[in-house]
């Protein structure tokens, strides 16, 4: 059974640090975080050591490690990681800047070790089945896919400032299903955003609202709507229409009664938040990691999928921000065009 280790004892270290500790094909050795006490809270909790991320690299024992940590800390683990000869699973996004995420390609490419990028909703049980009936051609060629993500209230004001803002933060996980769901190239995109639920959001040079519009080579076409706001619950749901058809995913609710009356028919919300609304999508992704690592699967998302999301985030940016169409293919290797939010 191997080893295996997670960096960042944070909310989404402890999502993958737990379900490493249960599953029946790992084990959990040692957790790692800056902050010592978090660390060795989570270590206790989950019956494993706290370590420096030294001690991980150079223990042999170790085979794979989970990076869950800020993002600007990423890459730099992925290549050292990479370099003790570990297979790594790293949270989104792989860095902020193009240019780093492609010297870290660069420099972990042909290495023996895997490298997969955790775009966790590719693991959905919903979203798999919708992607593959359209690649049964259930409803033909696809023409139109509308992709609806909204929060149920904004992260703290101090999340926004380093998150990379709303289109490499929240809508990345958008694009990057696009991206899945098409299997086409995207050539433009266009947005247009503002700030509506948070005045403070916008003080910071973020925004909190959002549609993004995609289009490939063939024309097909995506339309995204993203909200840091609902007052309903945690809002996902996708559409896709076709030549022969179309197919759909709603919101997976709290519970599956509905009551019904003279004065109307009531039914429950929306799961509230992702934690509860993505679980076995976190289960069944580190089950897929745990396969890539004992040989059964390959790494997929990896890298290079990292690379074209952000891409097509910063294009989103630039399209916002200069009020213009952008082919994301066309982005030059030089970073953010524009600043992280901050104070």
């Amino acid at each position: 059974m191997e080893k295996y280790a997670v960096f960042g004892a944070g909310r989404i270290g402890t999502i993958h640090a737990t379900n490493l500790a249960q599953h029946p094909h790992a084990q959990l050795a040692a957790v790692c975080d800056v902050d010592y006490a978090c660390a060795e809270r989570l270590a206790a909790k989950l019956d494993c050591k706290q370590v420096i991320s030294e001690k991980i690299f150079t223990d042999q024992s170790i085979t794979g490690v989970l990076i869950c940590s800020a993002t600007h800390t990423h890459a730099d683990l992925i290549e050292q990681s990479v370099l003790a000869g570990k297979h790594v699973f790293c949270e989104k996004p792989v860095d902020l800047s193009l240019s780093r995420v492609r010297q870290c390609i660069a420099r972990v490419t042909g290495s023996v070790s895997h490298v997969m990028v955790a775009f966790n909703r590719r693991f959905d049980p919903h979203f798999q089945q919708l992607q593959q009936r359209i690649m049964d051609n259930a409803i033909g060629a696809v023409e139109l896919i509308s992709i609806h993500s909204k929060d149920p209230a904004p992260p703290p004001l101090e999340y926004i400032r380093v998150s990379g803002g709303l289109f490499r933060d929240m809508a990345i996980h958008d694009l990057d299903m696009a991206r899945h769901l098409l299997q086409e190239d995207i050539i433009a995109v266009n947005a247009q955003a503002s700030c509506q639920v948070d005045p403070a959001i916008g003080a910071v040079g973020d925004v909190d609202t959002a549609i993004i519009s995609l289009s490939t080579a063939s024309g097909k076409l995506v339309q995204i709507a993203n909200s840091r706001r609902t007052t309903y619950g945690y809002d996902q749901r996708i559409e896709v229409h076709g030549e022969l058809g179309m197919l759909s995913t709603g919101n997976v609710v709290e519970n599956m009664v509905t009551e019904y009356h003279t004065h109307g028919v009531t039914g429950a919300l929306p799961m509230h938040f992702f934690l509860q609304r993505y679980a076995s999508s976190y289960r069944t992704e580190l089950d897929t990691f745990i396969k890539v690592v004992q040989g059964e699967e390959v790494p997929y998302p990896g890298l290079n999928d990292g690379l074209q999301a952000l891409l097509l985030a910063e294009a989103a940016y630039l399209s916002w921000a200069e009020a213009r169409t952008v082919n994301p293919q066309q982005l030059q290797p030089t970073g953010s065009q524009y600043a992280t939010p901050n104070s």
